[in-house]
């Protein structure tokens, strides 16, 4: 009998001592959970052009600022000594907003076709794969796809000259623990909706966080009880965790940003292997 979380027992059966203890492997599942990727790969292997659709927002909205509004605004000062452009200071955001999108799309859309219309899970868990492997193999694959937006808009960043140091690198571990926080919230936020017009309100919460995340402005212009508010939102901290990457400011609000987004993403994998649990065990 497996032991991972999810798994159900007989009525009336005692549970062993191994079913209660929660283990690292009973959450994050096995090395099996990479044939959920290698499902999608197949999957995408024909509508790779399908992939592209998240990535071209974002790098529009960089060729565009690049081109018009980084020519009116001029320098910003986002430090004690330091002063960039425009379009450099937005960059990272965008890139943020990148790496979001990626993983979201896989992590909310396609996981509630799966869920709900394909009835994909039954068939997977009729194999030795477990609740536990398919949710980290379908993170995993919302990972994938973010890093993949991820590396080109970075290497699109680097070659029109919108990275302010070689710290830049950085950004893109950055863009990966961005991916798995919002990858792993969007999964756990998938498993309650009820029917397609639920993700309404995935529209609702992206965009304000899109908008408001310092991405385009500096966090000082806003009004004080706002600034509040922008901090404690997801898409801030990663904004800001790839801004100061770029600008090679390493400091302990780093780690702070690094570790908000490692504990979100860590709470939604358990949240979605446990309502996965729910949802597909008899």
């Amino acid at each position: 009998m497996s032991t991972a979380v999810g798994s159900r027992l007989p009525p009336g059966a005692p549970a062993p001592a191994s079913v209660l203890r929660i283990t690292p492997s009973a959450l994050l599942g096995t090395r099996r959970a990479a044939h959920m990727v290698e499902r999608n790969v197949y999957v995408y292997r024909r509508g790779w052009v399908i992939l592209l659709s998240g990535f071209c927002e974002p790098f529009f909205y960089l060729l565009s600022i690049g081109v018009g509004l980084a020519t009116l605004v001029g320098a910003l000062r986002v430090g004690p000594h330091e002063v960039v452009g425009y379009t450099t200071f937005v960059a990272p955001g965008l890139l943020a907003s990148s790496a979001m999108n990626g993983a979201l799309f896989d992590a909310t859309f396609n996981l509630f076709h799966k869920l709900k219309f394909s009835h994909t899970y039954e068939s997977v868990l009729s194999t030795p794969l477990t609740v536990a492997d398919v949710a980290t193999g379908e993170l995993g694959w919302s990972m994938l796809r973010a890093g993949l937006y991820s590396a080109s808009f970075l290497c699109i960043m680097t070659g029109l000259g919108y990275t302010a140091t070689a710290w830049a690198l950085w950004c893109y571990p950055g863009a990966l623990l961005i991916a798995f926080a919002f990858g792993a919230v969007g999964m756990a936020a998938t498993t309650y909706m009820r029917s397609w017009q639920d993700f309404d309100f995935v529209s609702l919460a992206i965009l304000p966080m899109f908008l408001f995340s310092a991405t385009f402005y500096p966090l000082t212009v806003y009004p004080g009880w706002l600034q509040v508010v922008v901090e404690c939102t997801p898409l801030y901290q990663g904004v800001a965790l790839l801004r100061g990457a770029d600008l090679g400011i390493f400091d302990w609000a780093l780690l702070g940003h690094a570790a908000y987004l490692a504990a979100m993403g860590a709470v939604g994998l358990v949240v979605t292997g446990r309502r996965l649990s729910t949802l597909l065990l008899p």
